[in-house]
């Protein structure tokens, strides 16, 4: 079989990610082995990000979201990948080991880079206006615009951060709801 490279070095949680993504990509590897990022593991990540480039690839769930935060904000520069909970999950777990090959390689080819600071300039108020907080349907509409966009589900806050950090502004994210 015959596997895409990948270039950059993939952050990841654990061995099962690793596993997974090597079944598929011809691909290195940082396993974080918890929410608990130790001076070695960042050291090993920023030496990547100066060599060859990083990718952070975690589950998308909170401690997943977690340690992308934690990443991001000890290595900037960094570029994101994000895979829907609805393809990455199994009855009872949620993690980038069970999405299947399609849905990993969307998640690759729709890297997201996050500004150091967020230079955005979304309100809450923006967000609610939008009908991304405070409506019975803001939930769905957060998860649909974190797909559409590429940069993953998350909470009003949580989005509202990731859309400041890639400088959408309001009347494009606008534009985009009403498609």
């Amino acid at each position: 079989m015959d596997r895409q490279k990948i270039r950059e070095v993939i952050v990841v949680e654990g061995k099962h990610d690793t596993q997974k993504l090597k079944m598929y990509f011809d691909c290195e590897t940082i396993e974080t082995n918890g929410t608990h990022l130790g001076k070695e593991v960042l050291d090993r990540i920023r030496q990547a990000r100066d060599t060859a480039g990083v990718i952070v690839f975690t589950d998308p769930d909170s401690p997943g979201n977690r340690i992308r935060s934690a990443v991001n904000a000890a290595v900037p520069g960094c570029r994101n990948a994000f895979i829907d909970k609805d393809a990455a999950k199994t009855e009872k777990k949620v993690g980038i080991e069970h999405a299947g090959k399609e849905d990993l390689q969307e998640a690759l080819a729709h890297l997201v880079t996050w500004q150091e600071t967020a230079r955005g300039s979304l309100t809450a108020a923006d967000m609610s206006e939008l009908g991304l907080l405070g409506r019975p349907d803001s939930e769905e509409k957060r998860r649909k615009l974190g797909i559409v966009l590429h940069i993953g589900y998350g909470n009003a806050k949580t989005m509202r951060q990731r859309l400041n950090r890639i400088e959408i502004t309001k009347e494009e994210l606008k534009r985009i709801l009403e498609e």
